[in-house]
């Protein structure tokens, strides 16, 4: 078994041998992932919401993202991948029609050929089992595990001690010359580096003073380097279920699945400084769908559920559900002002699912309110 640099450069290696734009490796050591402390008292704080897989506990009942320790003891670093999914394509802050509605950018893709389908996990899992198969071939007893959103651990967590980038004021990790438009994927490994061996080197925050992803989100869901999930424009419109507050659907606007806002204006993306634009994506899956980017609204109403699931197959947005992404719909009319699609909302206002009748209801007022 090789050094920890020559693993660590191994697996810079095959990374981009596999296609990735990133690669990091992050020792597991008692210094390690100082953030991951503050997990209980945000989640106590209620942040999460109905989020309730946040929660999971291990079987002596420990908090299974509070520790890597609680989740898999045997492993002793982490290897975090990232893959630019930045399309050439607007932003969710430049102008647009009355009647388009927005779908956040990382579920905008095409299949690529030879792809199982649209969703970012199968692009970043295949890369990530690639590394995987190439790190055990020269070391057979290596021990591993793959995640992509799916584990119990906090990825971006783990991404700033691989030294990928800092954890910026959004909570999102910016990379200084990717921006923060990357996927993360993780391969949790039983590869122990020396106790001599330095941590990763981390990158400098340079978020400096500037706070315009705070002041820019509608709902008021940040804090600095803090979010408040149960206010983020993204968890309203893919992970709540029901009914979303009403003090919270005039700041949803026109926003159908996800949220891009934070990150849209942020100096790191290129916002107000074209020559810091993040680059475009290269993988051939990340092709952008050009009815996804700024769909229209009457469109999205007016879809039936087996055109949703032959539109959407193999797609995050799936995980909104067909009456989640009509509530949706509903609200970003309503928010619209744009009274030709008052025969569209007062369709949806009588959409046998409760869920998205109430929101019509609450849409059709609205457009009211702005009319006087």
């Amino acid at each position: 078994m090789g050094s920890a640099t020559s693993f660590s450069e191994r697996a810079r290696k095959a990374a981009a041998t596999a296609g990735f734009d990133l690669c990091g490796v992050a020792a597991v050591r008692p210094e390690a992932f100082a953030e991951l402390r503050h997990f209980p008292q945000w989640l106590d704080e209620g942040r999460a919401g109905e989020m309730e897989y946040l929660r999971a506990r291990n079987e002596a009942g420990e908090l299974k993202r509070a520790a890597l320790g609680n989740v898999a003891p045997w492993a002793k670093s982490v290897i975090v991948c990232g893959l630019n999914y930045n399309a050439d394509a607007p932003r969710s802050i430049d102008p647009h029609e009355p009647g388009q509605g927005w779908i956040s950018r990382y579920a905008w893709f095409a299949p690529a050929p030879g792809a199982k389908g649209t969703d970012y996990h199968d692009a970043v899992l295949r890369r990530l089992r690639e590394v995987e198969a190439a790190l055990r071939a020269e070391q057979p007893e290596l021990r591993s595990w793959c995640y992509v959103d799916t584990g119990p651990i906090v990825e971006r967590v783990y991404a700033k001690y691989a030294g990928l980038g800092w954890m910026a004021k959004n909570t999102c990790i910016i990379n200084e010359e990717l921006g923060s438009f990357f996927f993360l994927g993780v391969i949790l490994t039983s590869h122990e580096p020396p106790a001599d061996e330095p941590l990763a080197p981390l990158a400098a925050d340079r978020c400096g003073s500037c706070t315009r992803c705070i002041e820019a989100c509608p709902t008021q869901a940040l804090e600095p380097y803090k979010l408040d999930a149960t206010r983020c424009i993204s968890y309203l419109t893919i992970e709540k279920r029901g009914e979303i507050p009403e003090g919270l659907r005039v700041g949803m606007g026109r926003h159908v699945f996800g949220c891009d806002i934070c990150q849209d204006v942020c100096p790191w993306n290129g916002a107000e400084n074209p020559m810091r634009r993040a680059p475009v994506a290269t993988a051939p899956e990340f092709r952008a769908r050009p009815e996804l980017v700024n769909p229209a609204l009457e469109w999205l109403a007016g879809m039936s559920r087996e055109e949703f699931n032959r539109v959407f197959k193999d797609s995050p947005i799936k995980r909104a559900k067909f009456a989640g992404v009509k509530r949706n719909v509903a609200v970003a009319i309503g928010n619209s002002g744009d009274e030709r699609l008052r025969p569209a909302l007062e369709a949806l206002g009588a959409d046998e699912d409760a869920q998205v009748s109430v929101h019509a209801r609450w849409g059709l007022a609205q457009m009211d309110r702005e009319v006087k």
